[in-house]
C-alpha cells in the first residue's frame, strides 16, 4: 500500500487540493500542478482548493491562484477564516471574542457581526490561530478569561505545529499558541475548525453530488490532510513535495498510510492520459 507513484487506473469523482506545499511553495507552482488541475478541468471533474492557512482570506487565494496561472472561482476555495467564522455562527452566534490571530482572520470575524474584545471579563471564546504578533499580553487576557474568571472556552483554527517555507525554514502555527494556553489554562481546547477536522472536508464539498469514498485529498501532511482522508473514508494521496518525507509515510502504520504516495502531483492522473497524450515529466 502506498508504493511510490503507484498510478491510479481512472480519474476520482473529485479532488480536494491542499494548496502550500501541495500546488506551490512560496510564490513557485510545483511540479505537474498546472497540468494536473487543467486536465481534470478538462474532463469536468470538480476540483476544490483546501488551506489551513488563516492568513489569507479566499479572496487573497483566488488572486495567489490566478497570478500562478490557476484562475478559480471563489467558491471553490476554503480555508481556516471560512470554517472558523461558520462555525462560530452555528455554535456561538453571539459570543465576544479574543482572537490571538492576524488581521484577515479578525476582519472576516468582524465582518460576520462578532464583538472582538481584549477585556477578558467579557471574553467568551478564546480564538487561538497562526499569529506573528503573538507575545505574553495576549497570552495573560488568554489566560485571565479561561482561568482567572473562568467564563471562556479555548478553540483554534488548526492543529498545525510549523507553516513550511521554500528552502526547508518554517514558522510556528497554530499549535503553538494553542499549547501555549492550554500549558498555563489547564484547559484543552474545544473545538479544531482545520484540517483533520471532518469540518473542512464538509465546507469544500457540501455543494457536490459526490460519493466521499471515491473522492481523493491531495496534499503534504499526513497528520492534516491524509488523517483528515482516512478518517472520513476518502482516497487520499501524499505529495512528497512539501513537509511529508516517503520514509515518514512507510513509518506510519498500513492502515494510516495514503492510498498513493507521489513524487509529483501529476501522477494522479491516470497512465493511460500520459500515454494518450505523449507526456513527459520534463513537458
Amino acid at each position: 500500500m502506498s508504493e511510490l507513484n503507484n498510478w491510479p487506473t481512472e480519474f476520482a469523482q473529485a479532488y480536494i487540493f491542499d494548496m502550500d506545499g501541495t500546488i506551490y511553495l512560496g510564490d513557485e507552482l510545483l511540479p505537474g500542478a498546472k497540468r494536473m488541475i487543467e486536465t481534470l478541468r478538462e474532463y469536468d471533474i470538480p476540483v476544490r482548493f483546501l488551506s489551513n492557512n488563516p492568513t489569507k482570506d479566499p479572496e487573497q487565494y483566488v488572486a495567489k491562484l490566478a497570478k500562478l496561472g490557476l484562475p478559480t472561482a471563489i467558491e471553490d476555495i476554503s480555508n481556516t477564516i471560512v470554517t472558523t467564522r461558520n462555525w462560530l455562527l452555528q455554535n456561538h452566534p453571539n459570543a465576544k471574542l479574543f482572537v490571538i490571530g492576524e488581521e484577515p482572520l479578525q476582519r472576516a470575524l468582524r465582518n460576520a457581526g462578532f464583538e472582538l474584545t481584549d477585556d477578558p471579563t467579557q471574553i467568551d471564546v478564546v480564538v487561538s490561530s497562526y499569529d506573528r504578533t503573538f507575545n505574553y499580553e495576549k497570552l495573560q487576557i488568554a489566560f485571565d478569561a479561561i482561568w482567572f474568571y473562568k467564563r471562556a472556552i479555548l478553540i483554534q483554527t488548526n492543529p498545525d505545529r510549523f507553516c513550511p517555507f521554500p528552502g526547508g525554514r518554517g514558522e510556528p502555527d497554530c499549535a503553538a499558541m494553542t499549547a501555549a494556553i492550554e500549558a498555563c489554562t489547564g484547559v484543552k481546547c474545544s473545538a479544531n475548525l482545520g484540517k483533520p477536522s471532518p469540518i473542512m472536508l464538509e465546507s469544500s464539498i457540501s455543494d457536490l453530488t459526490v460519493d466521499v469514498s471515491k473522492c481523493v485529498m491531495v496534499g503534504d501532511r499526513l497528520q492534516t490532510d491524509i488523517q483528515m482522508a482516512i478518517d472520513c473514508g476518502m482516497l487520499s494521496a501524499c505529495v512528497l513535495t512539501g513537509e511529508a518525507k516517503y520514509e515518514d509515510v512507510l513509518a506510519r502504520p498500513v492502515e494510516q498510510r495514503p492510498t498513493w504516495t507521489l513524487d509529483r502531483i501529476d501522477k494522479l492522473i491516470p497512465k493511460h492520459i500520459w500515454d494518450e497524450k505523449g507526456w513527459t515529466e520534463s513537458d
